[in-house]
């Protein structure tokens, strides 16, 4: 299991239990240092599960809104937990994370193999399914630049950073403008 994986099962499962004890933020440093300790053995870093613990729980109500967009059959309290934690952690790295670190179909990737891990018989199938809304719905990134033939340039990992930050920008705004 490589490190990024298992930094992301850490912080899955310090999610999972920092809602179900009611999810107050002073909680969430105490049980990631528990959680590592416990779980991740193999972690040298726990810098990357940090870093999407606080990205998730900073972007909780704009991501809890795009889940209420992307599966408007089932409300947040239908979804099983471990499902909801999932999405959560994928949502965040597909649409906050940098896409040269984390491409979104890593993203998608890493978060059905936690669903398939943790997550019930169907979990898989329902995490591919609201990730892969979520997808097509901000676009394939850079797929324009591939299009263009003879077009070899590159944009800087700044401008693709940014750009991409633009796009989910206006669809986190919609979700929000919409109840």
């Amino acid at each position: 299991m490589s490190s990024r994986h298992l930094c992301r099962s850490v912080a899955m499962q310090t999610l999972y239990e920092w809602d179900f004890r009611g999810g107050e933020n002073k909680q969430a440093d105490e049980l990631l240092k528990k959680n590592l300790k416990e779980f991740g053995s193999g972690i040298k870093d726990g810098k990357f599960s940090e870093e999407l613990l606080k990205g998730v729980i900073k972007n909780l109500d704009k991501i809890d809104n795009i889940i209420k967009k992307a599966a408007p059959q089932w409300t947040l309290d239908q979804i099983a937990l471990t499902d909801k934690s999932i999405l959560r952690l994928g949502i965040y790295e597909l649409l906050y994370s940098n896409y040269d670190e984390v491409p979104p179909k890593v993203a998608i990737n890493e978060a059905i193999e936690l669903a398939k891990a943790f997550g019930g018989a169907s979990s898989g199938k329902f995490v591919n399914g609201v990730l892969g809304t979520i997808y097509r719905e901000i676009g394939e990134p850079r797929k324009e630049e591939k299009s263009k033939k003879g077009d070899t340039t590159e944009k800087s990992s700044k401008a693709k950073t940014s750009e991409k930050a633009n796009k989910n920008k206006k669809i986190i705004d919609n979700n929000q403008s919409t109840p």
